[in-house]
C-alpha cells in the first residue's frame, strides 16, 4: 500500500449531491489535505437505469461550489466493467470463487426454506464445491465468492472501533451476475485497489459492506484499506434527515443564500470537532482535521445554527469580497436576475459603499439582496405595508421640515445629515426616532434598513432629496 494517503469520494449519479454526501466529500478532502495526500473522484455509475449525466453534472457542480477539488480525472466505474470481470474470473481460477447456476425461482425457494426453518435467507452454498462439469448446458452462471465458513471477519474502523462479523452471516454473495455485470460490492473493491486508495471514509450505512469487501481483499491477497465509517446526519428533531430538515441538493443551499465557506464550516462540525472552536477558516480545518477525532454519534442538522454561522462568515468577510460574492450569486437567488438587471455600475458602487451597514443586518445572501432594494429601486419608490403605514399626515409634515434642513446643507455626508436631523428634531420638539422613522420609509420604502444616515450618504444629495419630496407630494 502507498505511503501517501489516498482518499476517494465515490458518489452514485442517481440524484443531486445531498448534504450527507457533501460532508463525506469534505471529510475525504480535508484528510487528504491534512496529510499532504490525494483525493480521487469516482462516479459509481454501474446502475445504468438510474444514473444520469444531469446528476453527474450536479455532483461536480456542487463540489466545485464547495471548493472541493479532486486529483486527476474523475473515474467512471461503468467504464471499468471489463477489469471487474477479469478479477472475478481470476478468483474462479484461484478456487476462491465459483459459478452458481440457480434460477431466480430456485433462489426464492432456497430463501423460503431458510425462513421456514428460522434461519436468515442466505445462499446455501449448493454449487460451492461441485465440479464445473456438472454445470447445466447453455446456462450462464453467476460468480459467487467463497466466504469463510467459520470464525469471524474483523473490521478495524478508525471511527467505530473493532467490529466482528460472524462469517456464517456473510454467505457466498454474488460478485458477477449471470449477464456478466459486476456487482457494486465487487466493483468497489477492484476500483479502490487499482486506484491505490489507502483510506475509505464513508457513511456508516456501509459498515456491513466492509466485512464483505474484506472477504474479496483477502481472497485476492490485497491490502485492506483503513476504514473510517462516519455516523449519519439526523434532523434537528433526531429523526432521519428528510427534505423538511434540509436533505436537499447542495445547490439548494446556494439558492438559499449560504456562503460555501459557511456550509463547509458547518458540515465539518457535524460529528467532528476541534475543542470549542465553532467558526473555522479552511486552513484551520485542514490543519486540525483527523479521522480519529470523528464522533461515533449521529449528528443533528440545524438550519438555525447554519444560518447564524453564515451570518458570522458574512460579517467577517472583506466588504469588496462579500459584494463580489453577492453579485456572483444573484443569478441563483429568488428574483436575483431581476435585481441584477437593475444594478448598473453606479449602483454597484453604491452597494459596495453600503456594505458595512448591510452585512450587519443579514444572515444570508437572500436577506442581503433583499436589503439592496433602496439602492436598486427607481423613483417613485414602492413602499411596503409598514413603510406606507408610517407616512401619515404628521409624518409628511416632519419630512417637510427635515427637507428644508437638508436643503440648507453645504456638505453632504453621514455626519452633516445626522446633525441636520438632530437640529430638526430639536426645532420640532420630537424625539430623534420620530424624525428618523418616516425619513427611513421615504428613502428606502421599508421600515427597516441600514442606519438612515448611512443610507443618505450612499444615495447622495440629489436622490435623497428627490425621494423625500416624492413622499411629501
Amino acid at each position: 500500500m502507498s505511503d501517501q494517503v489516498i482518499t476517494r469520494f465515490a458518489p452514485s449519479p442517481t440524484g443531486y449531491l445531498h448534504i450527507g454526501g457533501a460532508r463525506t466529500a469534505l471529510f475525504n478532502w480535508l484528510y487528504a489535505k491534512h496529510t499532504n495526500g490525494r483525493m480521487l473522484l469516482r462516479i459509481e455509475d454501474t446502475d445504468r437505469e438510474r444514473s444520469t449525466d444531469a446528476a453527474t453534472a450536479a455532483i461536480l457542480d456542487g463540489m466545485a461550489w464547495l471548493g472541493l477539488s479532486w486529483d486527476g480525472d474523475a473515474i467512471s466505474q461503468f467504464e471499468r466493467a471489463a477489469r471487474h470481470r477479469e478479477v472475478a474470473e481470476e478468483l474462479v481460477r484461484m478456487g476462491k470463487a465459483y459459478y452458481a447456476y440457480e434460477t431466480p425461482a430456485e433462489l426464492e425457494a432456497m430463501r423460503e426454506h431458510a425462513r421456514a426453518n428460522g434461519l436468515p435467507p442466505r445462499y446455501n452454498g449448493h454449487w460451492r464445491d461441485r465440479d464445473p462439469s456438472e454445470a447445466p448446458e447453455g446456462v450462464r452462471g453467476a460468480v459467487r465468492i467463497k466466504a469463510p465458513l467459520e470464525g469471524e471477519t474483523l473490521v478495524r474502523d478508525r471511527v467505530q472501533g473493532e467490529i466482528r462479523f460472524p462469517n456464517k452471516d456473510l454467505d457466498d454473495f454474488i460478485i458477477l451476475r449471470s449477464d456478466g455485470v459486476p456487482t457494486y460490492m465487487h466493483a468497489v473493491v477492484v476500483d479502490d485497489h487499482d486506484m491505490g486508495v489507502t483510506h475509505i471514509i464513508r457513511g456508516d450505512d456501509h459498515l456491513t459492506n466492509a466485512a464483505r469487501q474484506t472477504t474479496i481483499y483477502d481472497a485476492m491477497g490485497w491490502d485492506v484499506p483503513v476504514w473510517a465509517h462516519v455516523p449519519m446526519i439526523l434532523g434537528a428533531d433526531g429523526a432521519k434527515l428528510s427534505k423538511r430538515h434540509g436533505a436537499q441538493g447542495i445547490d439548494a443551499y446556494r439558492t438559499m443564500g449560504y456562503l460555501p465557506a459557511a456550509v463547509r464550516n458547518y458540515l465539518a462540525r457535524l460529528s467532528w470537532s476541534h475543542g470549542d472552536d465553532e467558526v473555522m477558516t479552511l486552513d484551520q480545518m485542514i490543519g486540525w482535521f483527523d479521522i480519529d477525532d470523528i464522533n461515533k454519534s449521529p449528528a443533528r442538522f440545524d438550519f438555525a445554527k447554519l444560518e447564524a454561522l453564515n451570518g458570522v462568515h458574512m460579517r467577517g468577510m472583506d466588504d469588496a469580497a462579500l459584494t463580489e460574492a453577492l453579485f456572483d450569486t444573484l443569478p441563483y437567488l429568488p428574483n436575483g436576475e431581476a435585481l441584477a438587471a437593475q444594478l448598473d455600475d453606479a449602483k454597484k458602487a453604491q452597494v459596495l459603499q453600503a456594505m458595512p451597514g448591510l452585512k450587519e443586518r443579514a444572515k444570508t445572501l437572500v436577506e442581503l439582496a433583499d436589503s439592496l432594494y433602496f439602492i436598486a429601486a427607481s423613483r417613485p419608490l414602492q413602499l411596503d405595508e409598514k413603510a406606507a403605514g408610517l407616512l401619515d399626515a404628521d409624518a409628511k409634515a416632519v419630512l417637510k421640515a427635515v427637507l428644508s434642513h437638508f436643503q440648507a446643507l453645504d456638505e453632504w455626508s453621514a455626519a452633516t445629515t445626522e446633525a441636520a436631523v438632530r437640529a430638526c428634531a430639536e426645532a420640532t420638539n420630537l424625539k430623534l426616532g420620530k424624525v428618523a422613522q418616516p425619513l427611513r420609509a421615504a428613502l428606502t420604502g421599508r421600515s427597516t434598513s441600514p442606519g438612515v444616515f448611512d443610507v443618505l450618504a450612499v444615495l447622495g444629495r440629489d436622490e435623497s432629496l428627490a425621494r423625500i419630496a416624492d413622499q411629501i407630494d
